[in-house]
């Protein structure tokens, strides 16, 4: 198979299984610069929508994909920037769905959902994943690092509006940094405005991956089990994801594993199931790589991560 620029993975997603991934923007084109990110970038946040990858060539690789032979839970439009921005978002979706049974999931920010295009194009996936990481505009502003233009109630506006034109699944991410939006405060905060948003699922993350700013704080087990039970019956803590996938040739693995590097760190265990080799083929990879100084490890807690350079 040739180099694929818009896809990645499967990978294996905490909240998605197996996940094969669309990449429609360009590196850290997004609408924030959220403190949590994985990309190891800051970038000029922006909200004009365009077209920043062909759309017929991102549609040419899925179907490849697919005749080739596609194992995935979703086919998930996420990636290395807000995928919302893309203004072929929706056609996309809909040409993806003629082409196949395996659902559609757009991860989103959210910050666009305001946006009636953006939400009818959102409104075309089997599940929508947007975020809400704040109970008010100071705490929204320290986290996600909005553009400007961008008010906090603008936001929430925007993901009541579209919970009420969407009948399809919406799993909310919150992700929790110590103490940032942990406190008492913020937790009630963040309740009331799920109550008014009303998701089908609250999924409650934390920094288990690297991350762009050293000082955000992975919140401790027990908490996240306290703060999911005062957010109610829908919130949950996502855990690691864990599944055997299909094996491939050494050459292929190298290229398979750069690639998701590429894209978001990973643990030796994470590439295994999302990329189909015994986790030691996995390891001589990475070491391979390594040497070749073209990827990275990190630490996480007790956790080992790896990058691409």
């Amino acid at each position: 198979m040739s180099r694929e620029k818009y896809l990645f993975g499967p990978v294996p997603s905490r909240r998605l299984g197996l996940s094969l991934g669309v990449d429609i923007t360009p590196l850290k084109t997004c609408t924030q610069n959220c403190v949590y990110c994985q990309l190891g970038v800051h970038a000029a946040q922006q909200i004009e929508r365009g077209v920043f990858v062909p759309t017929q060539a991102v549609l040419d690789e899925i179907r490849a994909r697919l005749k080739a032979g596609l194992n995935a839970d979703h086919i998930t439009f996420s990636g290395s920037g807000e995928p919302t921005l893309h203004r072929d978002l929706g056609r996309m979706i809909r040409s993806v769905h003629e082409m196949t049974d395996i659902p559609v999931a757009v991860i989103t920010n959210g910050t666009l959902l305001s946006d009636p295009a953006v939400r009818a194009d959102c409104a075309q996936a089997d599940v929508v994943l947007p975020s809400l990481d704040a109970g008010d505009e100071a705490t929204f502003r320290r986290i996600n690092q909005p553009h400007s233009s961008i008010t906090f109630d603008g936001f929430v506006d925007g993901l009541c509006r579209f919970r009420r034109e969407y009948r399809g699944p919406i799993w909310l991410e919150v992700f929790l940094i110590e103490p940032i939006n942990t406190s008492d405060e913020q937790i009630e905060k963040i309740a009331r405005l799920i109550e008014r948003i009303g998701p089908d699922r609250v999924d409650l993350n934390t920094a288990v991956r690297p991350t762009t700013e050293p000082d955000v704080h992975m919140v401790d087990p027990d908490r996240m089990a306290q703060i999911a039970a005062a957010l109610g019956p829908r919130a949950q803590v996502v855990v690691d994801f864990d599944r055997p996938a299909p094996s491939r040739s050494e050459a292929a693995l190298l290229d398979r594993v750069l690639d998701v590097l590429r894209r978001r760190p990973c643990t030796a265990h994470d590439l295994a199931a999302s990329l189909g080799a015994p986790y030691a083929e996995v390891l001589k990879a990475l070491q391979r790589l390594e040497g070749q100084d073209r990827i990275e490890r990190r630490a996480r807690g007790s956790a080992t991560y790896f990058q691409a350079r």
